[in-house]
Formats: C-alpha cells, structure tokens, sequence
C-alpha cells in the first residue's frame, strides 16, 4: 500500500511538472492546437527570435553549437535557466544576455515557451497568437 501512495505522488509530481505549473499553481502557459500560445508565451517567442537564439540552439531548438533545448529544459531548473541566459556559459560558447532588454523583460515568458517545447505541449517551433 505505501509503495503504491508513492508512485501515485510520484506520478503527480510528474503530471505536475507536464503541466509547467508556477508555483502558486498557476499554469506558466497555455496552448491549443500545438501551436497557438497565449500572449505571454508569444512575447515569449519574440524574446527567442530576438535574442537570435537560433543562430546557436537551431531554429527548432534541437541543438546546433548549442546544446537542444528541448532536451535541457527537461532538466533544468528556471533558476538555472535564468541564470545562464542572464550570465552566459562563456566557457562553452554561450553569451550573456544580460544587457538584452527583450530577452531580460521577457525571461519568465522565454522560459515558458522552451518549456512548453520541452514538454511537447508546443508542437512545433514557430508559433501564433491565441485570437481571444
């Protein structure tokens, strides 16, 4: 019996974590289709494609010079991911993004559209706006 209450919240951690809750349970974004975001998570798309994210990470974030993203961001924490984009990985090629309005302004809606590709949630990589 306890073995089977452990995997239940085991496995609601893990559903939990598909979902890309905040903290305060709120979902970090919203996506129907596979590709039509709320607004947010479009500035968040703006963001990547203003930093030229692609140019290293590839423009489906599978990886090129830079790892994929939709491999690391199934481990990496947002204050890990924060703190890369912020400071850079110099040593591995990775700039800093620090003086970077766009990308700085939009940090947590960056993180919520990688995330939702990471998750599989966001289908495919270039994304619409949600019409309300």
């Amino acid at each position: 019996m306890a073995l089977l209450l452990l995997c239940a919240a085991e496995g609601a951690a893990y559903a939990q974590d598909k979902k890309a809750a905040t903290p305060d349970g709120k979902s970090l974004y919203h996506v129907e289709d596979g590709y039509k975001v709320d607004p947010a998570t479009m500035n968040g798309f703006r963001a990547w494609r203003a930093g030229a994210c692609d140019r290293c990470h590839g423009a489906n974030q599978e990886g090129m010079v830079g790892p994929s993203l939709i491999d690391s961001l199934k481990t990496l924490s947002k204050d890990d991911f924060v703190k890369t984009v912020r400071d850079g990985r110099l040593d591995k090629g990775m700039v800093s993004f620090a003086t970077s309005k766009t990308v700085m302004d939009n940090i947590d809606n960056l993180y919520a559209y990688l995330k939702g590709r990471s998750n599989g949630d966001i289908k495919r990589a270039k994304v619409e706006e949600l019409k309300q």
